[in-house]
């Protein structure tokens, strides 16, 4: 895939996050061939945008999840401004293919800047200053329809970010429970789904560990405030307009975001 498609496909990319559309398909010769291609669109889209990067967000970090996004490997995009605080709303009808996901948010109070020397869990914990509670309103800019594209496309949109909406910070997380802390999923007061920081992901510290090596070793970094969303520990739903979510955390609260 040569560089000008590479920045075709950014520019309608980012074309469809700034108007809040998303479209069928996608022509085959825009499609990146390999993950490494569409990450660098993925950055071509966010110089494209001009948007603040104010964080993160991970997926498929075990092997039920990645078969169900067809990958064989985690997966990360950028996340943009702003970061929302609960409780939330936003509207159904301005979103891409929304869907709600039940993640722990840490928020990095250093650098994590690319070097040689992979970065260690107890190093990269140590760098976290806070961990949250929350919801991802994950979005993606192609229909789930018959002409869904490749997984490099998706990549390149930014591996279906949206926005973040976060919970209280959890104190003293470093000593709770919080791989085994069961979290529930409700919508409209009905259960949809349950699940383990330990289930999903073994704990937060992995995923976020996984990516300051992966942003390390590909020049990129993550910066000082940024917040990370982890990987969801609910799997996925698809949201109907109306519908209000709220990701219970036990002793260390709860998310609420409505889709008006």
């Amino acid at each position: 895939m040569d560089i000008a498609h590479q920045r075709e496909l950014a520019r309608l990319l980012a074309t469809l996050r700034r108007e809040g559309r998303p479209q069928s398909g996608l022509d085959r010769r825009l499609v990146p061939p390999d993950k490494a291609t569409a990450y660098r669109v993925a950055g071509m889209v966010a110089e494209e945008l001009g948007w603040e990067v104010v964080g993160w967000k991970i997926a498929g970090m075990k092997e039920g999840l990645q078969r169900q996004l067809r990958t064989d490997s985690p997966i990360y995009g950028r996340v943009f401004a702003p970061i929302m605080e609960s409780p939330a709303s936003v509207e159904h009808a301005k979103l891409c293919s929304p869907i709600p996901e039940v993640e722990y948010q840490a928020r990095l109070g250093v650098d994590l800047p690319p070097r040689e020397k992979p970065y260690t869990l107890a190093e990269v914990t140590e760098g976290v200053v806070s961990l949250h509670t929350g919801i991802e309103l994950a979005e993606c800019r192609f229909v789930h329809d018959a002409a869904f594209p490749p997984l490099p496309a998706i990549l390149a949109d930014g591996a279906g970010s949206g926005t973040i909406v976060c919970g209280a910070a959890i104190p003293d997380w470093k000593t709770r429970d919080i791989a085994g802390q069961e979290v529930s999923l409700t919508c409209n007061g009905t259960l949809r789904r349950k699940g383990t920081a330990g289930e999903a992901l073994d704990h937060p510290m992995v995923p976020l560990t996984w990516l300051a090596n992966e942003l390390s070793r590909t020049g990129i970094g993550m910066k000082a405030g940024q917040t990370v969303s982890t990987g969801t520990l609910t799997g996925m739903l698809r949201p109907k307009p109306g519908e209000i979510y709220v990701a219970d955390f036990g002793p260390f609260g709860s998310v609420t975001a409505t889709y008006a």
